[in-house]
């Protein structure tokens, strides 16, 4: 069995191990792969492994010896999924691996826009501490969770880990989700969208990216939060209008924003986010902690144990 990782070094830059993988036969890793060079290094292989490197109809028309694409990621998108399950080349993803980790991003973005953590460790070792008058200072103001409002929209496992930590500080959930779960815990309160964002001082995107959730945070969507309301966004880049949320942060329609996630990764330089007030980024690393990834590669090598022994498991094109 001959197995090739195309962009292996996003999941496993060094503090993991590939070598799982010589159980199930030769393979070759790469940290990035070109899109010319797709082809060239695929050639042969019984097993291609992507984590964002796309593999369309034109690419995998090509590798004819291919029998199973193992993703290094819950995202299936930059595989033709429908023409690998025509050819009977079964995709399967990594799915549940990271809620904890991205539910613990969702709160530092909020604790960060609360606290102002940075803001003020940056100025204590500035020297305004030392130089203060008083026993205490504060460059912005702060506030307390108890009794503010979340606000979920898409309530799957992150989501349900976000609400669950929301209560645990004493903050009043609310969720909104294309269907109503059949049961919901007593701190949730299940309402609709616009009154989700009528009442919430936090709102955390938690949905897929469909057709109709592409671009759902617009200037109607942003006019319609608390102009105290803090965005976040540990979901998909996509979901956003950055160009209106950059104007409703400048404007000041809502009072910030973090975002794990961008519209296109790596972003332009011209983003219109950069520079915006208020506006926390991260580079997508809600996913990067060891433990996280290391949770993946398990069910990553899982993925390969199944196919290797004919029954695929988290198949995304069944």
């Amino acid at each position: 069995m001959k197995i090739v990782i195309l962009d292996g070094y996003a999941e496993n830059p060094g503090d993991l191990s590939w070598e799982p993988l010589r159980a199930f036969g030769e393979y070759s890793v790469y940290d990035r792969t070109p899109k010319e060079k797709v082809i060239e290094r695929s050639a042969g292989a019984d097993i291609v492994v992507t984590n964002k490197t796309p593999l369309p109809k034109e690419t995998l028309a090509r590798l004819p010896n291919l029998k199973f694409i193992a993703l290094l990621s819950t995202g299936y998108n930059v595989v033709d999924i429908a023409y690998a399950k025509e050819r009977g080349i079964p995709v399967s993803n990594i799915p549940s691996y990271s809620t904890h980790a991205v539910a613990q991003l969702v709160f530092a973005f909020i604790l960060g826009h609360y606290n102002h953590v940075a803001l003020h460790s940056e100025a204590v070792h500035a020297g305004e501490w030392s130089a203060s008058p008083d026993f205490c200072f504060w460059k912005a103001d702060l506030f307390e969770l108890a009794h503010k409002t979340f606000g979920v929209i898409g309530y799957g496992e992150i989501g349900r880990r976000a609400a669950k930590i929301a209560d645990a500080f004493g903050m009043r959930v609310i969720v909104t989700s294309r269907t109503k779960p059949a049961q919901l815990p007593e701190y949730v309160t299940f309402t609709d969208q616009g009154t989700l964002l009528k009442n919430a001082d936090v709102v955390s995107l938690h949905c897929p990216l469909t057709p109709q959730t592409q671009g759902m945070v617009n200037e109607e969507f942003l006019a319609k939060m608390k102009p105290t309301a803090l965005l976040i966004n540990t979901a998909r880049g996509p979901l956003v209008d950055e160009a209106a949320l950059a104007k409703a942060l400048c404007g000041k329609t809502i009072a910030g924003a973090g975002l794990d996630v961008l519209s296109s990764e790596p972003p332009e330089k011209d983003n219109p986010l950069f520079g915006a007030p208020n506006c926390l980024i991260t580079p997508h690393i809600a996913w990067a902690g060891k433990e996280t990834r290391a949770r993946l590669m398990s069910i990553f090598l899982d993925n390969i144990k199944a196919f290797t022994e004919g029954g695929p498991i988290h198949v995304v094109n069944p």
